[in-house]
């Protein structure tokens, strides 16, 4: 069957590498794809910023089965589209992608499905903002009702700041249409979860946890991002809690969403807190976390396009997964000065001796090659991942892999999965 990945990420180079890997696939597209991706699935130059481009390169390569990556290409309907052209596509349509495009719909959905989130307020204007101040405690969690690329969320010290950076987003000068309306939220503590399931519009099936590293320096210090690295173990959750998780969040939001009209179909983020009062949602994402895919599917040893046909098909089961019991982690290599300015274009070294270690993958997220050697192209430029019989071992393989590599003014945190080392 020929498989098109839509997205150019380092999420999609971990979907075309597992993907590649099933017996059923005879040809790989991605679009755009980047220099990493081009060396295991063909290439196709599109803009996920518009859905005629996206519906000519399909009409190219006719796929048996588009898995979409990014989150702007489903807010923009094309899933719909493609369904329309009669091609089956995992992921859902634009009516239920409203839980991660806007998050007053999210916040507003959750209460009145009863899913357990944060108190929050939507304000569309700098008067409800000060308005609604009164009625939180600082540290106060600002986010950009819109899409804004992992950016759109700060946590402010004081009521002040909360009030400054709530005008910057609504003025429109900070995210544009993103910050159009902004919700404020009580900021929560706890230990965050990334839970992703799978969804055939009725029925949800887990995936592995993960747990995602936002802050840009370690001891999560610093802006948030798209995200600095992740890890999964089998023991972030355990039975008792993924059952709870899946009959008290995740089954509600999909029978909710039919109930409202909305089917929800493909891969369902969880962003959660662990909490004293129990699990709260932060946000959900309707598509693959990036970089939390990595080493999500460094562990499945079942067959990807079994899995995605089973939810597209309406027919998921807990039968579609086989996941290793290794521990596996992924650390993010960045460009200096993301996730502010940054300058694309330097030569990176390193990255054959790095991929030749045991146990590790490179995933590229943003690079390109020419004449053989390649160069950074964005702000998460690498996603190194190594999986290993322990959760020791496999963050020294990936930060021996790290070690390896090497660009002028690269970064990267020091400290992935060191919380759950300690503990």
């Amino acid at each position: 069957m020929k498989v098109l990945v839509i997205g150019g990420g380092g999420r999609e180079h971990a979907l075309v590498w597992k993907l590649r890997q099933s017996p059923r696939v005879t040809k790989l597209y991605c679009a755009p794809g980047n220099g990493g991706i081009a060396q295991e699935a063909e290439c196709r130059a599109a803009d996920v910023k518009s859905l005629e481009s996206m519906v000519a390169v399909a009409e190219q390569v006719q796929p048996d089965l588009t898995i979409i990556g990014p989150e702007l290409p489903l807010t923009l309907g094309v899933v719909d589209e493609f369904q329309r052209h009669g091609w089956p596509t995992f992921g859902p349509t634009r009516a239920a992608a409203q839980l991660e495009s806007s998050k007053s719909f999210a916040k507003e959905f959750m209460q009145r499905h009863r899913i357990p989130t944060a108190h929050y307020a939507i304000c569309k204007s700098v008067d409800e903002v000060r308005a609604a101040l009164s009625h939180f405690h600082a540290p106060i969690v600002v986010k950009a009702d819109g899409l804004a690329a992992g950016k759109g969320v700060v946590i402010a010290k004081t009521k002040e700041e909360a009030a400054s950076v709530a005008t910057e987003m609504l003025s429109g000068k900070m995210l544009g249409e993103a910050g159009t309306r902004v919700v404020l939220e009580e900021c929560l503590k706890g230990d965050e979860l990334s839970f992703l399931l799978f969804s055939d519009g009725e029925r949800v099936v887990p995936l592995v946890a993960a747990q995602d590293h936002k802050r840009v320096s370690d001891d999560d210090i610093g802006p948030n991002t798209g995200g600095m690295g992740a890890y999964s173990t089998q023991t972030i959750v355990d039975e008792k809690m993924r059952d709870w998780l899946v009959h008290h969040i995740a089954q509600p939001v999909v029978a909710g969403m039919k109930a409202e009209g909305a089917e929800y179909k493909g891969v369902l983020y969880c962003g959660l807190m662990m909490t004293a009062r129990g699990p709260m949602v932060l946000e959900f994402n309707c598509r693959f976390g990036d970089p939390e895919t990595q080493p999500i599917l460094m562990r499945l040893e079942s067959d990807l396009v079994d899995a995605l046909e089973a939810s597209v098909g309406g027919r998921v089961s807990d039968g579609d997964f086989r996941w290793s019991p290794d521990a596996s982690v992924c650390v993010v290599i960045a460009s200096g000065g993301y996730p502010g300015t940054f300058e694309a274009g330097k030569k990176i070294a390193g990255l054959e001796q790095a991929g030749a270690l045991g146990g590790v993958k490179v995933f590229h997220a943003a690079t390109s090659k020419r004449d053989d050697v390649y160069f950074t192209s964005g702000g998460r430029v690498l996603g190194v991942t190594a999986r290993a019989g322990d959760l020791a071992n496999a963050v020294e393989r990936a930060y021996h892999a790290v070690s390896s590599i090497g660009f002028e003014g690269m970064h990267y945190r020091k400290d992935i999965a060191a919380r759950a080392l300690k503990r």
